[in-house]
Formats: C-alpha cells, structure tokens, sequence
C-alpha cells in the first residue's frame, strides 16, 4: 500500500530537483515566453474591446439618420473597417513604426507581417509581443478615428467619397501624426505623451470631422431658402 505523504514528499523534491537542474537560462526562456503570451493576448483582448466601438458608432449614426438612409450608415461602418484593416496593414504600419528617432516621416512600404523571429529553430521572444496583435490593436484605433468623422458627415457625403477619404485618413494622414508620438518621431523626442489616443485617435479624428462639415456643409433640406431651419428626425432615439 502506497503511503500517501511519502509519496508527496518524494514527488515534491523530485520536481525541485528537475526545476534546479533546469538552470537559470531555462527559466529566463520560460519567464520571456510567458511574457511574450500574456502580452500578445491583451494586446488581442483590448483590441477586441475597442473593436465594439465599432457597433456603437453604427446604432448612433442609424438613431441620428433618416429611416431611408439606415442601410447606408451599417454599411459604411462596416467597408470602413475594411478600408482601414487594409490600408493599414499595406502602408500604414511602416509609416508609424518606420520613423527615425525624433523624425517626420516614416517609411513607405508593405509591411509584410513577420513574426520569424518565433519560427526559427530558437524562437526569439525579446520582442515582448507579436507584431500581429500589434497590428491588430493599432488598426482599431485607426478605424475609430474614420468612425468619429462617419458620423459628422452622415447623410452629407455618398459611400464611395467617404471610402476614399478613408483611404487616405487610414493609410497616410493618421499613420504619419501617430508616428510622431507612438513611433519615438519629433514630438515623443519633444516629451509629448499620448497614453490612451486622446489627441491622436480622438481629437485628429475629430479636426478631420471638422474640416469635413465645412466643406460639406449641412445637409440637403436643412435650411429653407429663407434661411429658417426645417426639423430632419432620426429614426431612433433610443439608438
């Protein structure tokens, strides 16, 4: 018959043994190859999270919209992600991460996604996490920048115009002011600080909204030839 604390106790200095046999080297492996999971996964779930802003900006722009036009306002909030996730991934991501030291402009290429340093025959995990997920949590952030100018121009701009100012928004214009900051470019070496997008995600989002309804102007029906203001509904407040 086994007796049962022997036997624990047997067990347990055997795995002390193999745990110091290991030696330190195995342990830092082991202590970067954890890191480099848990960071690759909350880089992932935080993109996720911001990912359902995505929804949210849908069901407020189809509340605030004529019922005719609700159809429109999903589908643009869907071909923008689209746009972006594309756009981003063939010359945005170069253009944040490809800046010199305290530079203007990044590089112009395809970034082509590599992760080699995990496939080769002694995986690399000084890098912290995966560029993947790194792109992954970037694109989203760049498409809610497209999303907040979505809204202010609803019911103002037709589908394919605005699809191709995302174009230019998601490959060029959002990509080369986050550099600066996020990318290490002039205004990071000037001790700027943007944590969380306040002023890179948000408030660019916001001046390109801005400059869009000037040029845009109100929308069709707003005001009489008078100049008087004619009430347009949306087609859902609770939305």
């Amino acid at each position: 018959m086994i007796n049962l604390p022997k036997f624990l106790a047997c067990l347990s200095v055997t795995a002390l043994g193999l745990v110091l046999l290991a030696g330190p080297v195995q342990a830092e492996t082991t202590a970067a190859e954890t890191a480099y999971v848990f960071n690759t996964l909350l880089f992932l779930m935080c993109g996720f999270l911001v990912m359902f802003m995505a929804a949210g900006f849908a069901m407020l722009e189809s509340g605030m919209v004529r019922a005719k036009n609700v159809g429109t306002i999903c589908v643009k909030n869907i071909s923008l992600y689209s746009v972006a996730g594309i756009m981003f991934y063939l010359v945005g991501y170069n253009l944040l991460y490809g800046i010199d030291e305290g530079g203007y402009l990044g590089s112009f290429g395809i970034w082509g996604g590599d992760d080699s340093a995990l496939t080769a025959e002694t995986p690399d995990y000084s890098g912290g996490y995966s560029t993947g997920a790194d792109w992954y949590f970037q694109m989203v952030f760049v498409a809610t920048a497209a999303s907040i100018v979505s809204g202010t121009v609803a019911e103002r701009i037709k589908l394919w115009p605005f699809l191709g100012f995302v174009v230019l928004l998601t490959a060029f214009i959002y990509p080369i002011q986050a550099s600066w900051v996020w990318g290490g470019g002039w205004l990071s070496a000037a001790g700027f600080s943007d944590f969380a997008g306040s002023t890179l995600v948000h408030s660019v989002g916001g001046w390109a909204a801005l400059v869009g309804a000037i040029l845009l102007g109100a929308r069709a029906g707003k005001y009489g030839a008078d100049g008087s203001v004619t009430p347009i509904p949306g087609s859902s407040m609770p939305l």
